[in-house]
């Protein structure tokens, strides 16, 4: 997704990340959480699911 993004988290914090780039963690390793520190590349993570294709 680009452009604009509010990032809010369960409790409904929001989280000001206006303006930067933003990875969010799926492997659930990062020390970072909600967002990505590459701790994916050490435990080898491999999604198996995929996003719909749109159209």
């Amino acid at each position: 997704m680009t452009g604009p993004v509010v990032l809010v988290d369960a409790d409904g914090n929001r989280y000001d990340v206006a303006g930067r780039p933003v990875a969010l963690c799926r492997c659930g390793l990062s020390e970072t959480k909600p967002f990505c520190d590459g701790a994916h590349n050490a435990a080898e993570f491999e999604a198996t699911e995929r996003a719909p294709q749109e159209g």
